[in-house]
């Protein structure tokens, strides 16, 4: 037992650093459940999204209008016919539209949805059928139908009028069997073999509710789209981006100029052609804040956090010749994490930078308090509030340069030890084990 005893005695600086790095590692236990929880209270964010959008129209596709044409076969000799379809893509195709979001809630978690409203324009030529080996007897030219492929109908708002060369076509709220989409609505418009001149133009209004994104497919020869809108938290993704975008306070603004050869599909086709679904264009509309990502990113350095304040509690510690028992950092580093579960609980009533500042002062306030019924010392529980500050607002700017977290955490973390090795430049660690055990007899 006093062999025991006596090496605790000499090495009592490596003993306190062990319980340090020990007490650490525990830590992780509470942190991987603030992060559960946080990653527990997004997931019921996205149930309620998912809701909203059920009844309101989800992310929205606009697909079409594509021409297709039945034709009879026989697959080979002695089998029956069979009705396949040929499917032909507009020449000119062009959108002009402008986006009206809306903010709705359900209990504390509220989703981004819009209203959009868009003028649809466009032209076909004569389907020419022959580059397809098709002859005009196998074609069932009064069967000829209109494909638009919306994947939400629930979002459509207004009375459609589809009108092809001036004449208002019928519209079936439901897609004819096809192998290209699965929803959507059918329009028919019979065609006259003889007609091999004829163009064909084009004109709807279409009101569409949806949330998060808005999406087309560039089915033209020539696909021109034009939107707009007064929201200004925006995300431009797919296969093309905008030829040209304004950004400002007043919204956004964008154009899309895209030609059949950017794109990997053909403008006439048989059969199936994944190609559409895969090469689109649109945007997302983005919360300005996100509190559940910005929450999760801030309780991804609770373990630095811990760290740094464990440091310079064992820098007081050692320097000022005050002793803390290994239950007091153990309370000071829940403390930490407390932060974070508060931060979570706040954001989702009040924004996350309220949250934030509302959190951090009262950890702070919290720390330094019990700092001072440590070390007896005003001038040391001061110096450990100014200290837990610093490390906050250092959080909150790396959490806003999202693209520089990386330099600015690796400079912070460089600037501390640097200050670390400055201060105990002078310390003799084998004299300080030896003033421990003198001070314990």
């Amino acid at each position: 037992m006093e062999t025991s005893k006596s090496f605790f005695q000499k090495h009592s600086v490596i003993v306190k650093i062990s319980m340090i790095a020990v007490l650490t590692l525990l830590m992780l236990i509470p942190v991987n459940m603030v992060q559960s929880l946080i990653r527990e209270r997004e997931e019921n964010k996205t149930i309620v999204q998912e809701e909203i959008s059920d009844k309101w129209g989800g992310q929205q596709r606009l697909v079409g209008p594509v021409l297709v044409l039945p034709y009879k076969t026989r697959i080979a000799e002695g089998n029956p016919i069979v009705v396949k379809y040929a499917y032909f893509l507009p020449d000119e195709y062009s959108i002009e539209g402008e986006i009206k979001p809306e903010e709705r809630s359900r209990g504390i978690y509220q989703v981004l949805c819009y209203q959009s409203l868009m003028q649809v324009r466009g032209k076909f030529n004569f389907p020419d059928y022959e580059k397809l080996n098709l002859s005009a007897d196998q074609i069932q030219w009064e069967d000829a139908f209109l494909l638009v492929g919306v994947p939400a109908l629930q979002g459509i708002k207004n009375k459609i009028d589809f009108n092809v060369n001036g004449k208002s076509l019928d519209i079936l709220a439901s897609v004819a069997p096809n192998d290209l989409m699965n929803s959507g609505l059918t329009v028919k418009m019979p065609l006259n073999p003889t007609d091999i001149k004829e163009a064909y133009n084009f004109n709807f209004d279409l009101a569409l509710n949806g949330t998060d994104g808005l999406y087309f497919a560039p089915i033209g020869k020539h696909t021109s789209i034009h939107m707009k809108s007064e929201y200004k938290t925006v995300t431009f993704i797919g296969d093309f981006l905008p030829n040209s975008r304004k950004i400002d306070q007043s919204g956004f603004d964008a154009q899309w100029e895209i030609f059949d050869y950017n794109r990997n599909y053909a403008q006439m086709w048989i059969g199936q052609n994944s190609g559409i679904s895969d090469s689109l264009l649109g945007m997302d509309l983005l919360l300005p804040v996100d509190q559940y990502q910005k929450t999760m990113r801030s309780a991804k350095y609770a373990i630095m956090f811990i760290v740094l304040t464990f440091v310079v509690f064992f820098m007081v510690e050692l320097l000022n010749r005050k002793r803390i028992h290994p239950v007091q950092y153990l309370l000071v580093s829940f403390a930490l994490v407390l932060f974070y579960s508060l931060l979570l609980a706040l954001s989702e009533y009040i924004g996350f930078e309220w949250s934030y500042l509302i959190s951090a002062l009262a950890i702070v306030s919290l720390i330094t308090s019990y700092s001072y019924s440590i070390f007896k010392s005003n001038k040391q529980a001061s110096f450990m509030g100014v200290f837990l500050c610093i490390l906050y607002v250092f959080l909150y700017v790396i959490l806003q340069l999202e693209d520089m977290a990386l330099l600015l955490g690796s400079t912070g973390l460089f600037i501390t030890l640097a200050i670390v090795m400055y201060v105990s430049r002078k310390v003799d660690w084998y004299k300080e084990d030896d003033r421990v055990e003198q001070s314990l007899n």
